[in-house]
């Protein structure tokens, strides 16, 4: 289902059939930096996230991480979306591209996108995102949507702590 469209993106909701590129993003070395491993290693570990993690949260909330892919053809870039963390009272907004797509604006692109969506067809008031100390990149493309840094915190079962950036919508 397309949620966002954008000049060269469309986001919508991944579906089993993008466990190939899901299984190989949650593996990229950017992700795995960054975000952590899933220990997801096969196909079927893939499509079990698709279906328990990434679905269960359009099912439970009505949004959550989108595949972004090119309009044009069709190409899987990354996922960007909306979370509701147990751990976090307000709604997160995340993203993660294949190495091979970044620092091309997609990011940005989608990013904005999807920060639009949250305050005009959602109609929330308030979204944060949580970065890695070291994850200069992701920092500096919430900055770039208007994000601003609030402070440290320790999410629960976290290793270390994370950046904390607001948003006020509306």
């Amino acid at each position: 289902m397309k949620i966002i469209e954008t000049e060269r993106l469309v986001l919508r909701w991944v579906e089993l059939s993008d466990a190939s590129f899901i299984l190989d993003l949650l593996n990229d070395p950017t992700w795995l930096k960054y975000i952590g491993d899933k220990k997801i290693r096969t196909i079927e570990e893939a499509e079990n996230y698709i279906s328990f993690e990434l679905r269960e949260m359009y099912r439970k909330f009505g949004f959550g991480l989108y595949l972004v892919e090119l309009k044009e053809n069709k190409i899987p870039l990354g996922i960007c979306g909306l979370i509701k963390r147990d751990s976090l009272v307000d709604i997160d907004i995340g993203f993660a591209f294949s190495s091979k797509f970044q620092r091309r604006g997609y990011g940005f692109e989608a990013a904005s996108a999807t920060l639009q969506y949250a305050n005009e067809t959602l109609e929330l008031k308030k979204l944060v995102a949580i970065t890695t100390e070291k994850n200069v990149h992701s920092a500096n493309l919430l900055e770039k949507i208007g994000m601003k840094y609030n402070s440290m915190i320790l999410l629960p079962h976290a290793k270390e702590e994370l950046r904390l950036f607001t948003i006020n919508l509306k």
